[in-house]
């Protein structure tokens, strides 16, 4: 018996291994995605079809961190209010980090020259399901002006705290996000010509005095069920496609 039969009852055997011990279909797959690559088989690489698109609306501002990777920042800083559509590669379970911020002045809370107080608002929606709803996670750490005291205007600020964007940063004290119907946060026309179906408005529990406001979730699944590939670890993993230009020189 030559080496390449040896290797492919190898192969199948260590299969039926990963079938009988991973019931679940996705761990299964990757399961021998990795067993696969150790044989001498290679992952293919990720195409624009592995991508999810995201739609994000924030009054005024926002950054977005996936899996504890900065991933999209809002490209305006105050007004026009926009959406900002991004393709993104998810892995699962994903942990999703907001700050957003309202257009207000870090000294009074107010805004427009000190003539008016504002409000937030922020939604989103992932091709894969996920939404904005008041199962996220959301603090406040600059609210002003106290008490909505126009004439004598103060802001009060907590600092941020490290790292809160990273995956296994502790929110458990953290309070839920509440939910804001389209009429409370009276979102601009660029909300209205984007897919958000399903998504809800969220802020702190004080859409007018907290300026400044940190989201967090974890999603453990797609929530629309499809089975995805993890290339989170692509780089530790040879590609089915050759490398551009060999530079190991030609072959000898």
């Amino acid at each position: 018996m030559n080496l390449k039969a040896l290797s492919f009852i190898g192969i199948f055997v260590a299969s039926l291994w990963i079938a009988c011990i991973y019931p679940n279909p996705l761990i299964r797959a990757l399961a021998q995605e990795k067993n696969s690559s150790k044989a001498g088989a290679k992952l293919r690489k990720p195409s624009m079809a592995d991508t999810i698109r995201a739609n994000i609306y924030a009054d005024n501002w926002f950054m977005l961190y996936i899996n504890g990777e900065l991933a999209a920042v809002d490209s305006i800083r105050f007004i026009p209010h926009n959406v900002i559509s991004v393709d993104l590669l998810p892995s699962y379970p994903m942990t999703i980090a907001v700050m957003a911020r309202d257009n207000a002045d870090p000294e009074t809370g107010m805004e427009y020259a000190n003539t008016n107080i504002g409000d937030g608002g922020f939604i989103l929606k992932f091709a894969d399901g996920t939404v904005t709803d008041g199962s996220w996670k959301a603090k406040a750490f600059s609210s002003g002006p106290i008490g909505g005291d126009t004439r004598n205007p103060r802001v009060e600020n907590t600092p941020i705290p490290d790292k809160w964007f990273e995956v296994d940063f502790d929110d458990s004290s953290w309070p839920s996000a509440k939910e804001y119907s389209e009429e409370e946060v009276k979102p601009k026309q660029p909300y209205y010509e984007s897919d958000f179906q399903s998504a809800k408005f969220i802020w702190s529990s004080d859409v007018k005095l907290d300026n400044l406001v940190l989201f967090r979730k974890r999603i453990t699944a797609a929530p629309d069920g499809k089975e995805r590939t993890d290339f989170s670890n692509l780089n530790n993993i040879v590609p089915e496609q050759p490398p551009r230009g060999d530079r190991r020189g030609p072959p000898k």
